[in-house]
């Protein structure tokens, strides 16, 4: 029933966390240490567990061991690893299983001997992945044990997390492996289900269940994307707790998690809504850092929307209040909300003609998440680094900042950045002469974005994915990536890329030497809704195209 934590990368979840079965030799996903057998094996005995294992002299374990070798239920012997144990994966599924539904008090005496053991052999608090391993493996054999409240409280909280400093996940980088942890407060595959078991005086409370609804939810977002339903669930099982609880502060929270994955997936009208509520209870509470929260929801949705010069007083509301130093950290989220705020900040400028202020304010963006250590921060500030640069048509830059974002979000696992960083690698390629390289890493890219769930920012990706085919000649493909495009912007109600959207469809049409009104139509549409957004940038590059198409026909 022992075993050594297999290591996790440090920000990937262990597949199937829950479906680790244990048996007398091994458990989880590695090999049995000796001294974790040992402690199972001290007397006394556990009934139906160990009780014909204690007394065993070594000769006799060792022809046990044979035995079970040689009917391969135990892996062979390891040269590297003496006294280590090992089973295959299915062998502990379905011993571990039967010990559950079987010999449920063993089961249980077993798992509390293991936490005791493992929680005793990390050191007080450890200052590494490796050494915080052992306090993994405390939490699981806890919860298997039914002492959910001491697994949180003596151990997740003071010695994994460090109260609220996140320390496992902001320091270590370690999600993947609190989430794989989390699971075990949380009924079988059942994310906003905290379990309601647990041996006498320790279940979990109310406040227990907020506390790890909250912190599955900001982890699942940051290991499965910002659309990941899973943490919506969560999200949405914490709001009543916070009304029942009278926490107005972590109902904010809550309703942010609810405000992100509606502004991924659903229409902005109804994300519009919830950042509204956010933004009615920061100013009931007289709240700094929910107002931030609350600006920032508001900042982000009237982007999305198209409305530029709304978007910048909102996201400069909070920049200003960040600035006062004056703002309480009341949640851990990983997107740091002055650092978002400053990333829409930077496209609005853009958009209002503000260029060099953009610049400036992005590399703020860049600096701030560095030094906050907010890895998803700087991921989200390396996108729209890249975005900005883009939209200047540099495609240097924008491929330099998107081999950061790759690299960072490979190494921690972010689902929803590693993708963004490819789009722009491809738009970088394809621009500096290489389209057919470049269309590969644009493709790839948005499968994979299309695969977290997310429609954000789709329609302003197919736009370069159009202008990618447009630079390889297939211009037949790029228009059928800007219908595509445009149908997005009906369903999610996304308008920011609108105007250079109908400019690109103006080109292409131009291109194909499509009747004039077409492309006279789309070259004023674009024209027209940039002047109605204010976009000074996107209705330049608007007139420029029309006056050019306008030129070349007149030499014609």
């Amino acid at each position: 029933m022992s075993t050594v934590w297999k290591r996790p990368q440090p920000n990937k979840p262990l597949s199937n966390p829950r479906g680790c079965a244990t048996t007398p030799y091994t458990t989880f996903d590695n090999s049995s240490t000796p001294k974790a057998l040992e402690a199972l094996l001290k007397p006394p005995a556990i009934p139906g567990l160990t009780d014909s294992l204690t007394d065993l002299s070594p000769t006799d374990w060792r022809t046990t061991l044979a035995r079970l070798r040689q009917a391969r239920l135990l892996a062979g012997a390891d040269p590297h690893q003496p006294g280590h144990l090992d089973a295959h994966p299915l062998v502990r599924e379905y011993f571990g299983d039967q010990l559950r539904r079987q010999r449920a008090e063993a089961w249980r005496e077993g798992n509390r001997r293991l936490y005791e053991h493992y929680r005793a052999l990390a050191p007080p608090l450890p200052e590494n992945v490796r050494d915080m391993e052992p306090l993994f493996m405390a939490v699981v054999c806890g919860c298997r044990a039914g002492f959910y409240r001491d697994a949180l409280h003596e151990v997740y909280l003071p010695r994994i997390q460090r109260g609220n400093t996140s320390f496992a996940a902001n320091t270590l980088g370690a999600r993947g492996a609190l989430l794989s942890v989390l699971a075990y407060f949380f009924e079988s595959d059942r994310w906003g289900s905290p379990v309601q078991a647990g041996v006498e005086g320790q279940r979990l409370n109310p406040e227990d269940q907020l506390l790890i609804l909250m912190q599955a939810a900001v982890y699942l977002t940051a290991t499965r994307g910002l659309a990941a339903p899973e943490a919506r669930i969560c999200y949405e099982r914490a709001e009543p707790l916070c009304q029942s609880l009278g926490r107005p502060l972590l109902l904010g929270a809550a309703l942010i998690g609810q405000w992100r994955y509606s502004l991924h997936t659903d229409k902005l009208t109804a994300t519009l809504r919830i950042a509204e509520r956010v933004h009615s209870l920061a100013q009931a509470q007289h709240d700094a850092g929910l107002l931030m929260e609350a600006y920032r929801a508001l900042a982000a949705t009237l982007f999305s929307l198209g409305d530029f010069e709304a978007s910048r007083q909102y996201a400069m509301r909070a920049v200003q209040i960040w600035r006062s130093g004056n703002v309480p950290s009341y949640t851990p989220d990983p997107y740091t909300p002055v650092v978002a705020c400053l990333c829409y900040l930077t496209l609005a400028e853009w958009h209002l003609g503000e260029i060099a202020s953009g610049q400036a304010t992005i590399a703020e963006a860049i600096s701030l998440a560095k030094g906050l250590n907010g890895l998803p921060a700087l991921a989200i500030a390396l996108a729209w680094a890249a975005a900005f640069a883009q939209c200047q048509r540099n495609p240097a830059e924008v491929d330099r900042l998107a081999t950061e974002l790759i690299e960072l979000s490979t190494r921690y696992h972010f689902a929803f950045w590693l993708p963004e960083g490819a789009i722009y690698r491809g738009w970088a390629r394809s621009v500096s002469g290489d389209p057919a390289a470049g269309i590969l890493w644009i493709e790839q890219g948005i499968r994979d974005l299309r695969a977290t769930g997310t429609v954000l920012a789709l329609p302003y990706f197919l736009g370069l994915r159009a202008e990618a085919f447009h630079l390889a000649n297939r211009t037949s493909e790029a228009l059928e990536a800007i219908k595509e495009a445009e149908e997005v912007v009906e369903r999610s109600e996304e308008r920011e890329w609108c105007a250079e959207l109908h400019r690109l469809r103006g080109v292409l049409l131009a291109a194909t030497g499509a009747d004039k009104a077409q492309i006279e139509a789309a070259f004023g549409e674009a024209i027209r809704t940039a002047k109605q957004q204010k976009s000074i940038s996107l209705m330049k590059r608007a007139e420029a195209s029309h006056a050019e198409y306008r030129g070349q026909k007149r030499k014609r």
